[in-house]
């Protein structure tokens, strides 16, 4: 049994793997997570393995309990990967942007690969079929789209997600749920678009929490899929353990 923990900018995800099958998964907000961590491992008396992936500086009090109470591997930029790492900056690319590319090159080995996250932010991350990591493009994601348009203006008003089935808005409320959902679908279908028109066979997954709001809007084929970072940190897991690589901090 493995547990995984994604700790995010917004929320901490946890999970629980038997081999490659994901039986369980618990969402928090990142407030009191030691109290929360802590609760959710009082049902496993023995010390659970656990791999922790995070983008933010997590609670200390949470860290230290990890450390304390379970077999803790936390991903870093050390890490062993299956794919070579070509980014210009690598010890700047987001753990979360690692996993996530990790995890694609073990699922879709010797293709090109192109992975959509998107949170609180949109990340995309493109592995080629030489198993290289090339980089890829970060930029807002819905909700700070709506965000933004109500902090640096004004008079417009701070909306929440709605369903619309309408391009043209006929209120300020309309026009800025057209011009934020139609504008990243537009986005993602595009930059899809520009990546297949310069490499064939592109497999395409889209992940993270707006997944499934998103993906029965977009035109290109892809591979949905809301959990891929939690299974991505499991196979990551099982590949430095299969390679006499594990790497414990």
């Amino acid at each position: 049994m493995i547990f995984t923990i994604d700790a995010g900018n917004t929320r901490t995800k946890l999970s629980m793997f038997e081999t490659n099958t994901l039986i369980e998964q618990h969402i928090f907000d990142n407030s009191n997570l030691e109290k929360k961590i802590s609760t959710f491992f009082f049902n496993y008396p023995e010390k659970p393995v656990v791999v922790l992936s995070s983008v933010i500086n997590m609670d200390q009090g949470a860290m230290t309990w990890l450390q304390k109470n379970t077999a803790l591997t936390i991903i870093t930029h050390t890490t062993p990967l299956p794919f070579k790492n070509n980014y210009a900056t690598p010890n700047s690319l987001g753990i979360d942007r690692i996993v996530l590319a990790a995890g694609a090159t073990l699922l879709y080995p010797n293709q090109n690969k192109l992975i959509i996250d998107a949170g609180t932010c949109i990340t995309y991350d493109f592995v080629n079929i030489h198993e290289e990591y090339l980089g890829g493009g970060i930029s807002p994601g819905l909700q700070l789209r709506y965000k933004a348009l109500n902090d640096y203006t004004a008079k417009l008003p701070l909306l929440q997600l709605n369903n619309i089935d309408y391009l043209i808005g006929n209120s300020t409320e309309q026009s800025i749920h057209s011009g934020v959902i139609n504008g990243m679908v537009q986005e993602i279908d595009g930059i899809i678009n520009e990546y297949k028109a310069t490499y064939p066979n592109l497999t395409i997954i889209l992940t993270g929490g707006d997944t499934l709001f998103l993906a029965k809007r977009l035109k290109n084929i892809i591979f949905a899929n809301s959990t891929f970072l939690l299974e991505s940190l499991n196979l990551l897991y099982q590949y430095t353990i299969e390679n006499g690589k594990k790497n414990i901090s």
